[in-house]
């Protein structure tokens, strides 16, 4: 029994020498001033806009990393670190392929470092360059759209610079956006101008590291030009009708059957009523799960909003506006971008021409990325704008009906067929003479 607790008193001693011992590495020696030894054995290869460092990392017991370091045009150095259990180290900012001169040495607890080892790299193309180059700026409906692409997913600041005349006055704006996703579109909009009102576009590109494209003009664009569409000549057909009334009053049977949304105090009249919803009002429809024919049988979703417009017309944006009830104070989030809202939808115009409804577009609106509920309030309240042709801004054919198909709710993903309410809908188009 005693040389069993001899033999587990010596094993404990071995543990604690052998932590104390590593943990050495981590205590600084404050009357260390010896340097640790070089990376050795260092090769590299090129990234975009930066190189990929391999090495042998050294063997002093206090090395604590090996750093990289690189001094821009501007004076500016930028240090990259890596763990002393790692032998790779990638070192980026880079906006060129010219030749660049890169400082690899060891570091030890003490702060010492080694002579440095130094490494010219000739780097791959710049995230900056490659986004710069993607750069798309299209006309929209007052307003313009920037597409880009950033394949890389780097951080990157887009300039946006634009010049107009309004009312006699000269207008020199600039907008940045700061982004770091794969595709990206930011319309530029409230821009109260006609075709005859030319705007000058240019947009450059910066990163994180100081790196920056040069100004890349767009030359002169004219916005297209569309009118709010008058509701109070609509008419929302009653739930299950699939008939509409088209020109010289032919009666037609399209196969497509009108929502349900009158269930509580939702109606499906104060979808167009200019109202919407604030949490205090109860403005909207709501389809009980009930939606697309009123028949439980049928089920919620997809449903159908369709409306005869009362008229002829080409249409270009729809705003919708969510069913908010976040309480009588309205600064709570609410349902806004989550359940029973309409997340995914498709939109649909009838041709008389083919006599068929139109698959213009299917489309998501997306749920911003806030942090207090007040900002998702004013975004609720503000509406969510498509356009029925989102990547070429344009007009649909001449029609009198319009069809909104709500195809899932914002909540699991967008797959959820919860969506029940809408607040209010608006369309702009022209009318067709």
């Amino acid at each position: 029994m005693k040389t069993k607790q001899y033999l587990l008193l010596l094993l404990m001693m071995a543990i604690g020498l052998g932590a104390c011992k590593e943990t050495s590495r981590y205590e600084p020696g404050l009357d260390d001033s010896t340097p640790p030894g070089q990376p050795t054995g260092i090769t590299w290869e090129p990234l975009y806009g930066g190189a990929r460092f391999h090495y042998t990392i050294p063997t002093d017991e206090d090395l604590l990393s090996v750093d990289a370091e690189y001094t821009n045009d501007a004076g500016k150095t930028f240090l990259f670190t890596s763990s002393f259990y790692l032998d790779s180290l990638d070192v980026l900012g880079f906006g060129d392929t010219n030749p660049h001169t890169v400082r690899l040495y060891g570091v030890d607890r003490a702060g010492n470092r080694s002579k440095p080892v130094e490494v010219q790299v000739i780097p791959n193309e710049s995230a900056v360059t490659r986004v710069q180059r993607s750069i798309t700026v299209k006309p929209g409906f007052s307003s313009f759209l920037v597409d880009w692409e950033n394949e890389l997913e780097k951080v990157v600041n887009i300039y946006i610079h634009f010049k107009f005349n309004q009312d006699g006055q000269e207008r020199d704006l600039t907008q940045v956006y700061s982004s770091n996703v794969l595709k990206e579109r930011r319309f530029i909009s409230g821009l109260k101008l006609g075709p005859q009102d030319p705007i000058s576009v240019e947009v450059k590109v910066e990163d994180q590291y100081g790196n920056a494209t040069e100004y890349q003009s767009y030359g002169n664009i004219t916005l297209l030009e569309d009118i709010e569409l008058d509701k109070s000549v609509w008419k929302i057909p009653e739930a299950n009708d699939s008939t509409i009334t088209i020109g010289n009053g032919v009666v037609i049977n399209t196969g497509i059957p009108a929502m349900f949304g009158n269930n509580l105090e939702g109606r499906m009249s104060k979808l167009i009523d200019g109202i919407i919803d604030r949490g205090d009002n109860l403005n909207f429809f709501h389809t009980a799960g009930r939606g697309r024919t009123g028949f439980s049988k049928d089920g919620n979703m997809p449903w159908n909003i369709i409306i005869d417009l009362g008229g002829y017309y080409q249409l270009s944006r729809i705003i919708t506006v969510q069913r908010h009830s976040g309480g009588l104070d309205n600064v709570s989030r609410g349902q806004y971008y989550q359940s029973e809202n309409c997340g995914e939808f498709r939109l649909w115009v009838f041709n008389e021409t083919t006599m068929q409804w139109d698959s213009i577009s299917t489309q998501r609106t997306a749920i911003p990325s806030f942090t207090n509920e007040l900002q998702f309030v004013k975004a609720g309240e503000a509406g969510d704008e498509a356009y029925f042709y989102p990547n070429d801004p344009q007009y649909t054919v001449s029609t009198r009906w319009f069809r909104y198909e709500g195809l899932h709710c914002f909540d699991d993903n967008y797959s959820s067929t919860g969506a029940n309410c809408m607040s209010e809908l608006t369309l702009y188009g022209k009318k067709v003479k």
